[in-house]
Formats: C-alpha cells, sequence, structure tokens
C-alpha cells in the first residue's frame, strides 16, 4: 500500500499558514488604527495585497521551474543509459 509523501512536515505548514495569518492581522491593525484618510489607507492595501499575490506566484514559478528542470534532465540521462547499453 502506498503512502502520499508530502514535501512539507505538518509543523512547518502550520508555521507557514501562522506565520501569514499573524502578520496579515497585524496588517489590518495597522490600517484601522493609521489616522490618515481612507485614500491613503486603501493604497496601502492594495500594495499590500499586490505584494503578498506576487510573492506566491513567484514562489511557484521557481518551484515549477525546478521541477521542470529536474524532469528534463532525468528524462535525458534515462536516454543516454539507455544508449549506453546499445
Amino acid at each position: 500500500m502506498k503512502r502520499k509523501a508530502y514535501r512539507n512536515s505538518p509543523a512547518f505548514v502550520m508555521l507557514a499558514w501562522g506565520s501569514f495569518l499573524a502578520f496579515l492581522a497585524l496588517t489590518i491593525i495597522g490600517l484601522a488604527t493609521l489616522k490618515e484618510p481612507l485614500m491613503v489607507k486603501g493604497y496601502y492595501l492594495m500594495g499590500s495585497i499586490g505584494l503578498i499575490s506576487s510573492a506566491f506566484t513567484v514562489a511557484k514559478v521557481v518551484r515549477d521551474n525546478q521541477e521542470d528542470e529536474e524532469r528534463y534532465n532525468q528524462m535525458f540521462r534515462a536516454k543516454d543509459v539507455e544508449n549506453a547499453e546499445e
């Protein structure tokens, strides 16, 4: 029976989500207590959301590129082994 293997431990996943939620809460508290017009608060909120979503996207692209590079290298290593056996 095969078990599903996860790359990250449950503790690391909890740390990642916990820190994300903690800093999100701190950002919201900071915006709520900021004594500036609503326009300035909106600007900071838009910047924060854009930065967070961009960080997730960059992390996914880097991970996907590394996985593709590994898959590409494995494919050609397998072809080199086949050619060496002939």
